[in-house]
């Protein structure tokens, strides 16, 4: 059969387009990964998200958590799916940059396998500890674990988390001794702090704050240099005797590598419209939380700018996975 000139060029530039742009994106249901136990503020986020982006993009957005070795089992899982748009990995910025020096080994590349996709929100860690502690706040927790050496535990929501290593740095600046007591998510390690089987924890803000209101854990102090808006009662750890001490925890979403830029593009978009609807931009900031939503260029910007920076930290406290 033979064709004529405009069909033969009409038919070539179909075969050269990419497959996805041959049909509306997405056609079926995207996942997004959660490295971590339910009930934490990754969990609580992508839930959140999932919810208002299925109901933008038409499609179920269904939240799948990968709990397990400090994150890296379901950041591999995102890291080895299809670049095709349809998996997408929720996780805390600084748990995927502290991993990438605090492991010897990985099974993905931190720097090749997954980009990122936006940087969603800032919030700060609360300092916490069981109402039962005899330590109303951070001056008398230092004394406290000071008069029983090694005696007090810490939990985190795994090894290499951002907060497990916001303690780390409290540690090194204070001469604290408290044990460290890794769980597979700040959820878990939030319902055995509340039960009292550990003492102390640095939890996000957006997880721990309706705890801390509710009476079932003490907030003794947040991580920035400055109080929070969200909860001006309670004093910055900086303030409370440990001078110099400010960090923060961000959550970004991230995508495989080769993933075509143009479906990056439109994630971004909607992830950035989800962040702005008036709901949840008001539930964030009442959590404590920063709205960011930057571009794809600027979130991996910071990707890059973070593992440098944790690398740093990891080296001068000697830690190593």
């Amino acid at each position: 059969m033979k064709y004529a000139p405009p069909v033969i060029a009409l038919l070539a530039a179909l075969a050269s387009t990419p497959a996805w742009t041959q049909q509306s994106y997405p056609t079926r249901p995207l996942r997004l990964i959660v490295p971590l136990a339910p009930g934490g503020p990754s969990d609580i986020l992508a839930r959140s998200l999932a919810q208002k982006l299925a109901e933008q993009i038409g499609v179920n957005v269904l939240v799948e958590n990968r709990p397990g070795a400090g994150a890296t089992i379901g950041t591999d899982a995102a890291a080895k799916a299809a670049p095709d748009g349809y998996t997408m990995l929720l996780i805390g910025l600084s748990t995927y940059t502290i991993n990438a020096s605090l492991y010897s080994k990985l099974p993905y590349d931190s720097h090749k396998d997954l980009i990122g996709v936006s940087v969603l929100a800032e919030a700060p860690y609360i300092l916490a500890t069981h109402p039962s502690l005899p330590a109303k706040d951070v001056r008398q927790l230092i004394a406290l674990d000071k008069s029983r050496p090694k005696e007090l535990n810490f939990a985190s929501g795994g090894t290499g988390t951002g907060p497990h290593l916001a303690m780390e740095l409290l540690k090194d600046m204070t001469g604290i001794t408290m044990v460290h007591i890794p769980y597979k998510g700040a959820g878990p390690g939030m319902t055995d702090l509340m039960a009292g089987h550990v003492q102390v924890m640095m939890v996000n803000m957006i997880a721990g704050l309706p705890y801390a209101r509710q009476g079932r854990l003490r907030a003794i102090g947040v991580s920035r240099a400055k109080r929070s808006g969200a909860a001006p009662e309670i004093p910055s750890i900086a303030e409370s005797g440990v001078p110099g001490f400010d960090t923060a925890g961000h959550h970004l979403v991230m995508i495989r590598s080769g993933t075509p830029r143009e479906i990056v593009a439109r994630l971004n978009s909607e992830l950035v419209k989800v962040l702005n609807q008036p709901d949840v931009s008001k539930r964030l900031a009442q959590e404590g939380a920063d709205i960011i939503g930057n571009s794809p260029d600027a979130a991996q910007a910071m990707v890059v700018s973070d593992i440098e920076k944790w690398a740093q930290v990891i080296r001068r406290l000697g830690l190593k996975h």
